[in-house]
């Protein structure tokens, strides 16, 4: 049942961390997978990994060229639109700056990006857009409050577009992590205090690790999942459940 046999997934932020762990679990799964990232070097890596089963872009997800290239695809049944990031300040020193970085990314090209897939999927009839989220998408956390903002935007999202599309036979569905260990969340991690901040908020006692979340991915890509729509896999150890 979570056999991806045949079906071509676009995989956003893969050349790292949680999109390349996704991106080698749907081609182990059987799927056809078009990975996307701005790192040509990244995406080779990634690529020489799994021969000749992974096809690259190297673009930027906020590019209106990327969202084009989405729309113009003859046939895609998912989307893993993971492309984002995180850079903590405490709230009332959040810059501008990072506040439209992050907002830009996050969130309007992420929203373009399930857009630009949605229409290619509601004309074929059939589609699964997964949107990365976080758990952040679920409760809030010191220093993390642009990000916590973007993670519950996408929570927003999946529901409204999951409604909106099941009619055209497309699902929606968001994939919300605990900290992963990811180059992204290393530096974060490697503060024994902030570990210990971490480690103290997840029942299970440690942090994921990224087969874990791609594990997930495939599961909600598959026909296993054809009955899941509209709401948030939460793969954060118990976090979210105290």
């Amino acid at each position: 049942m979570s056999d991806l046999s045949g079906l071509r997934i676009v995989i956003t932020g893969a050349g790292r961390g949680l999109g390349r762990a996704c991106a080698e679990a749907v081609v182990d799964a059987g799927g056809e997978v078009i990975a996307v990232a701005r790192s040509s070097a990244d995406l080779a890596d990634l690529a020489d990994s799994r021969p000749g089963r992974i096809e690259t872009w190297a673009m930027d997800v906020a590019d209106e060229a990327f969202h084009a290239r989405v729309a113009a695809l003859p046939r895609l049944d998912g989307l893993v639109n993971n492309a984002g990031f995180n850079r903590p300040q405490p709230f009332t020193r959040v810059d501008v700056g990072t506040l439209d970085d992050m907002l830009a990314l996050n969130v309007r090209a992420a929203f373009l990006t399930a857009q630009s897939a949605a229409r290619v999927m509601a004309v074929q009839g059939s589609g699964v857009i997964v949107n990365m989220t976080s758990q952040m998408g679920h409760v809030g956390s010191p220093g993390r409050t642009v990000y916590c903002l973007t993670k519950h935007a996408l929570e927003g999202l999946t529901r409204a577009a999951a409604v909106e599309l099941a009619p055209q036979g497309v699902r929606v569905v968001s994939l919300a992590p605990t900290f992963i260990e990811t180059p992204m969340t290393a530096p974060m991690l490697a503060d024994e205090a902030f570990e210990r901040f971490v480690l103290d908020r997840i029942p299970l006692g440690r942090v994921g690790k990224a087969a874990e979340v791609a594990a997930a991915c495939v599961f909600l890509l598959s026909p296993a999942a054809a009955l899941v729509t509209g709401s948030s896999l939460l793969v954060d150890g118990g976090w979210t459940a105290q």
